[in-house]
């Protein structure tokens, strides 16, 4: 998938979560939203896993660990949801360390716990590190 590509994945993403957050507002727990988000992208037609399995390896190769991030979408966009007063840097050194691990490009970090919807997208290039969009 090349950035364009990812790039409108990540917007209908966005949109959807959005419009979940219209619908439902603050104040449910993390899975309810995970679960809608992840409902309606698999109506939409989309591939959206849920609590996918992301292993964690040491320089040499030997595994060291797993995570579990909330959504991987289209096996390209890591999506990892938050229901909380508001994001911090904690949460997102949590969505850079699920790029760097899975290898994967793209992540939307997205809080529905506040009264207003806050979602940001971060970009991992191995080759360059992260940065946030």
């Amino acid at each position: 998938m090349n950035d364009n590509e990812a790039n409108a994945l990540c917007d209908r993403i966005r949109q959807v979560a959005y419009d979940i957050h219209l619908y439902h507002a603050h104040g449910h727990l993390e899975k309810v939203y995970e679960n809608a988000l992840g409902h309606r992208l698999r109506k939409a037609g989309l591939q959206a896993e849920q609590q996918h399995p992301i292993h964690v390896y040491d320089e040499d190769g030997t595994p060291i660990g797993e995570y579990f991030a909330d959504l991987l979408v289209e096996d390209e966009v890591v999506v990892e949801l938050k229901a909380t007063k508001t994001l911090t840097l904690e949460h997102e050194a949590q969505i850079l360390g699920y790029l760097k691990s899975s290898r994967k490009g793209h992540g939307l970090l997205i809080n529905f716990g506040s009264f207003r919807f806050q979602i940001r997208k971060f970009i991992w290039s191995h080759a360059k590190g992260a940065r946030g969009a």
